[in-house]
């Protein structure tokens, strides 16, 4: 049995790293947010120790590895805002421990360098959380194209729609400083899907960046990919009956690629990888780190070219 700290235990993806915690044979024996609404812990671990205060979280784990090796933990967790993964990632990696860290890894491509600094001299292991991946209809896909003419560019349409409330732009999501925007905050499993399955990065144009859309066209070496996220509920090609809706969608080649199912376990099985020493390691988010940089750091240049379908039909 393996033993887990959390970082950011109140936030929205917390849920899926406590049931994976859970579903592998594991404890969670410590857990840090700023926020003190946890009561997700009764329903999995409620007998972790929680701080609200990272110097009292820092103190305890500290405190644990110095009193006996075996009640040191073996892993922190880290669902922590954005922005801050980069520094709770080399914290897991000082007290010893390894590290599995949400979406994404760090928000700047020279930041994964040092990282692998700090990790080759340390005990623990980083690993990132890469869940389409693991995905069976996403790993029958990038089969078929691997088996296909090696000379194939593809023809992709990618569209993904989360709708959000008001307070997204009021939280440290709505800012670019601390999410990375859209295009991180929201889009980057989905560079990571399309450059694992197509490969590497020819041209990155940028079209459409808003506080709550993005759009462009990325040129891979297996595809063409116009692609568009949004957060608007009005973009939504349905009408939501009152709760938060979520429209996906991925063509290629004109053919509707299904992906919608199968998510409610990928975290489980990730965390399977994780233990079994085969997680994604910094080397596997480095081209969807530095994507989505790249878009964060473009200037739109327009509705020009062959830009999304979607952008035509909505109101800017």
């Amino acid at each position: 049995m393996k033993r887990f700290a959390l970082i950011g235990v109140a936030g929205y993806i917390a849920p899926r790293h406590l049931k994976a915690i859970k579903d592998t044979g594991n404890i969670l024996v410590a857990a840090l947010d700023k926020s003190d609404s946890v009561g997700v812990l009764d329903s999995y671990f409620p007998d972790t120790d929680f701080f609200t205060e990272f110097e009292r979280f820092d103190r305890h784990l500290e405190k644990l590895r110095l009193a006996d090796e075996k009640e040191a933990v073996d892993f922190v967790t880290i669902c922590s805002p954005n922005y801050l993964h980069d520094a709770h990632v080399r914290f897991a990696l000082r007290i010893g421990a390894g590290a599995i860290c949400e979406k994404p890894l760090v928000l700047n491509p020279w930041n994964i360098d040092a990282l692998e600094e700090i990790e080759s001299q340390s005990k623990g292991r980083i690993n990132t959380i890469l869940q389409l991946r693991l995905h069976p209809a996403i790993i029958e896909l990038k089969k078929k194209v691997e088996a296909g003419k090696k000379d194939k560019i593809h023809d992709v349409d990618l569209t993904y729609i989360t709708s959000r409330g008001r307070w997204y732009q009021f939280s440290w999501k709505g800012s670019v400083e601390k999410s990375g925007g859209v295009a991180t905050n929201v889009g980057i499993h989905f560079f990571d899907m399309l450059a694992w399955i197509f490969g590497g990065v020819k041209k990155n144009i940028v079209h459409l960046s808003q506080p709550t859309r993005a759009a462009g066209v990325l040129e891979l070496d297996r595809a063409r990919v116009r692609w568009f996220l949004s957060l608007e509920k009005s973009d939504l090609p349905f009408k939501p009956e009152g709760k938060p809706a979520t429209y996906r969608s991925m063509k290629i080649d004109e053919q509707e690629f299904e992906f919608s199912d199968g998510f409610a376990q990928l975290h489980t099985e990730s965390y399977k990888k994780i233990l079994a020493g085969e997680g994604f390691t910094t080397k596997d988010v480095t081209a969807s780190v530095q994507m989505a940089s790249d878009i964060r750091r473009a200037e739109a240049v327009g509705l020009k070219g062959d830009y999304h379908p979607i952008l035509k039909s909505i109101k800017l």
